[in-house]
């Protein structure tokens, strides 16, 4: 087990990206009903996204229940910054990685909206989610922890 540093997340910021998420979420779990039901008249989506649905839905839902217990709370109190702590397996930073390789692909998937009606993640949010995950990776690697504002202005768009 190792621990993981988020310092300063900004709550507002990640309370945009969870309903992104969530979004995201109900169409797949739509997008899975309804091949379950076969509706006709309509063409099946590719097995990839598929596969990516299955992986999204099942892998990774409910990343850690006290965090997001903490995050929610800071949301409804107005806080604007909070720092959390998880306790994780090692393996972690792998599967941050694959994670944000699957949510990048989700992204392709909106853009090209045939098989999705969600929007792909704006901008801010795809930034916030490759800090949110690549601390995971870092940390898991050794390295220190990032604050989110020195990452935020290390990454803003020139």
């Amino acid at each position: 087990m190792i621990e993981i540093h988020l310092l300063r997340l900004p709550v507002q910021i990640w309370k945009r990206a969870q309903e992104h998420s969530d979004e995201l979420l109900r169409e797949f779990t739509l997008l899975t009903e309804g091949m379950r039901h076969e509706a006709p008249n309509t063409a099946p989506p590719p097995l990839r996204l598929i596969d990516l649905v299955e992986e999204l839905t099942n892998t990774y839902a409910g990343f850690s229940g006290e965090q997001e217990a903490q995050l929610f709370a800071a949301s409804a109190d107005g806080t604007d910054a909070i720092d959390l702590r998880y306790t994780i397996p090692a393996q972690v930073g792998d599967a941050a990685t694959r994670l944000g390789d699957a949510l990048d692909e989700a992204d392709e998937y909106c853009r090209a909206g045939q098989h999705l009606l969600t929007l792909a993640t704006p901008p801010d949010l795809v930034q916030f989610r490759r800090w949110f995950l690549d601390e995971f990776t870092a940390q898991a690697a050794g390295r220190p922890p990032t604050p989110w504002p020195d990452y935020a202005e290390r990454s803003a768009p020139t």
